[in-house]
């Protein structure tokens, strides 16, 4: 059948459909190699560069061998698409975390990032969130890699225009460059962002390999502490409760510079002076945390371990290790030692076999029939009030524990409200109660109700720990509470440029326990001014064993 009138040649068609796949192919290799390394980067401008990687791929199409072009071209292509991947994890670490993706030990978080989007989320955003994460790491390098061979190919088979293209585009970038030429704040137009990307995973995996000899010699160090009798541990603290209570994304943003720190400081100053009616007196600085905005058991490992903890791979190294633990020291001087906390869903073998916990109590442990709390499998006041009911009860050994408040862990909604303590029962009271508030999905995206949220669940956490100090242990001399904040919440709440510190504060009504750390300069109160002490989380251990031995 002939083809109808003004109907394009079949030959012009493929022409044109050729022509638009290399448009596309150029699209996607230039999209991929001028990619910012920030999301507040992420603008139409930002793409208006210059690759200098891009460059070179048209050199290899113009210098290799014809029959070797497709080789070399799909090994660049699978190298490119992998670092585009690493990219945008890269993104979404800097912007979660403030901190680079580290190839080497971040894909471990890959599980504990599944189960927090399903208890946060639902199981249905954390499907697609791995859904997502499978396309991602799948069809990005093939895109990518089909992309680049069919640069390199059109470079081939073109060689006069690809070259003429080809050097004006490198004299643009060298002109770029030697002005130093941006159309958006550090985003310059001379791009060579996929080699940065590629040196800085390089270095980080070289540093990587360093730090496990590094810290493997650390961990072999000395601990003076590790081999004190018991009669010389803890000596000024027997007899007493040492409560170690984490409030999840506890950080400085919460009582100094932001739009919530002024609730958050009245619920402090108000706490302060209930405290102290019902004989308690508190001290307070400030800890930098070896993490930010999550992966809170590096600052627990931290606190207790004296070493700093700042990684995946440090964490993995020291729970291989004997190291002498706070929970430890407390054990060997005669504490019951019980680590509480309401997130896990399983049983946590190492606070038993490294930590030196004796006890270990999850969300199946308290009794607990009531509705989540988004993260939160329940209301801190619950789980204060069955710690309470549970190891607390009269007649019971000194006990040390951690307890872990998470009702402040993102998404920081639904925010639980206070209740008698009487009422709480098994928790069934609280059905309902989820509902009044707005589910994580309908707050995201929106900054200033995610800022409110975030300060609404510290409030919440901070309310229940005080009135469960002075509802049940007013006066109580043998009650000792150490109360600070694992890390900075994310930095939605933060801004790009925040410390990594974090409130501490030590509260007991015995007028000697507080004396003992009379020169740690720690100011009154449960609020840390500007100007506490800053003290690096992994330096606490020490002191606080040298101030009580």
């Amino acid at each position: 059948m002939a083809e109808p009138a003004g109907a394009p040649a079949p030959g012009r068609r493929r022409r044109v459909l050729s022509a638009v796949l290399t448009a596309l192919a150029v699209l996607v290799v230039w999209a991929v190699l001028v990619v910012p390394d920030r999301l507040f980067r992420l603008t139409p401008e930002a793409f208006l560069r210059i690759p200098v990687e891009g460059l070179a791929l048209v050199g290899v199409g113009l210098l290799v061998r014809r029959h070797r072009v497709r080789g070399v071209a799909v090994l660049l292509g699978l190298a490119i698409g992998l670092l585009a991947v690493v990219r945008v994890l890269d993104l979404g670490f800097r912007a979660a975390l403030l901190r680079p993706f580290n190839p080497v030990t971040d894909w471990k978080l890959v599980g504990p990032a599944v189960d927090m989007l399903q208890d946060s989320l639902g199981p249905g955003w954390a499907r697609a969130a791995v859904v997502g994460a499978v396309l991602l790491v799948v069809l990005v390098p093939a895109a990518v890699t089909v992309s680049v061979v069919r640069v390199c190919r059109v470079a081939t088979d073109h060689r006069g225009p690809a070259a003429g293209v080809a050097g004006s585009l490198g004299a643009a970038w060298l002109v770029c460059a030697l002005l130093a030429v941006h159309l958006t704040p550090g985003v310059p137009v001379a791009s060579r962002a996929a080699a940065e990307l590629a040196v800085v995973q390089v270095r980080d995996v070289a540093h990587n390999v360093r730090d496990l000899s590094a810290f493997r010699t650390e961990l072999a160090a000395p601990d003076p502490f590790a081999t004190l009798p018991a009669a010389e541990l803890l000596a000024s603290l027997r007899g007493k409760d040492v409560l170690v209570v984490f409030v999840e994304s506890y950080g400085r943003v919460a009582v100094e510079g932001s739009a919530v720190s002024a609730d958050i400081a009245a619920v402090l100053d108000a706490g302060t002076g209930s405290l102290r009616a019902a004989g308690f007196e508190a001290r307070s600085a400030f800890l930098t945390s070896s993490t930010f905005s999550g992966i809170s058991w590096l600052a627990h490992a931290t606190l207790h371990s004296g070493l700093w903890i700042d990684s995946q791979q440090r964490y993995d190294q020291l729970l291989a290790s004997d190291r002498f633990t706070l929970p430890a020291a407390f054990q060997r001087a005669g504490w019951r030692t019980v680590v509480d906390v309401p997130s896990n869903r399983d049983p946590w073998p190492e606070g038993r076999a490294f930590y030196g916990f004796d006890e270990d109590l999850d969300r199946h442990d308290v009794g607990y029939a009531g509705p989540k709390f988004s993260f939160a499998a329940m209301p801190d006041q619950y789980t204060l009030a069955a710690f309470e009911r549970l190891e607390l009860a009269p007649g019971h050994p000194p006990v040390m524990a951690e307890i872990d408040l998470v009702s402040s862990h993102e998404p920081w909604t639904p925010v639980p409200r206070m209740l008698d303590w009487d009422e709480l029962g098994d928790g069934s009271i609280y059905d309902g109660m989820p509902a009044e508030g707005p589910a994580p999905a309908d707050v995201l995206g929106d900054t200033d109700r995610i800022r409110a949220l975030y300060g609404e669940s510290i409030e919440y956490s901070l309310t229940a720990l005080i009135s469960f100090v002075t509802t049940f242990h007013d006066s109580d001399d043998d009650l000792v509470v150490l109360l600070l904040g694992d890390h900075q919440p994310a930095p939605v709440v933060t801004g790009p440029d925040a410390t990594h510190d974090v409130p501490v504060t030590l509260l007991a009504a015995d007028p000697a326990v507080l004396d003992r750390i009379g020169s740690w300069g720690w100011d009154p109160g449960l609020r840390p001014g500007p100007d506490a002490p800053v003290w690096p989380m992994d330096a606490f251990r020490d002191r606080f064993l040298t101030a009580f031995g």
